[in-house]
């Protein structure tokens, strides 16, 4: 039997004092291999050797939205993302597990990096909508509940 291998990431479903959801518009032209159109998405990333996942959100929050300062309040859910393989120098693909945090912004700011085009801020509902493209329903429907 052939078994896979996944990279873990983390994302962060950053809400504001409104509780809306910050979604950023993810820039195609940085995506090598992608074919699809664009899609809202959450910031996150990888974790790297050596690194902890609380450091990694906000490495990657930080590098995303220049947010330096989020409380981490708790752990949404774990998924599996099924449209995401990532191409490893063997020629193969690594899967993706994503780990996702429910955090709150400290400042609602946004200074956006060039992997993105875009960055709005979004009702629970609209935002689950939007990350149907990306995300499986059962996680979609947690952040519809969000408040």
């Amino acid at each position: 039997m052939n078994e896979d291998v996944f990279h873990l990431g983390v994302k962060a479903v950053i809400q504001n004092n409104k509780g809306e959801i910050m979604l950023l518009k993810v820039n195609l032209k940085e995506l090598k291999g992608y074919k699809g159109e664009a899609y809202w998405d959450i910031p996150g990333g990888r974790v790297k050797l050596g690194d902890s996942i609380e450091d990694t959100l906000r490495r990657e929050v930080e590098e995303e939205t220049g947010i330096k300062e989020i409380s981490i309040l708790e752990k949404i859910d774990m998924v599996l993302s099924n449209n995401v393989r990532i191409p490893n120098s063997n020629g193969g693909t690594f899967g993706l597990i994503l780990s996702i945090y429910k955090c709150v912004a400290k400042k609602a700011y946004v200074n956006i990096s060039d992997e993105h085009v875009g960055c709005e801020w979004f009702k629970p509902g609209k935002a689950a909508k939007l990350l149907e493209t990306k995300y499986p329903k059962e996680f979609t429907n947690k952040i519809a509940l969000l408040n």
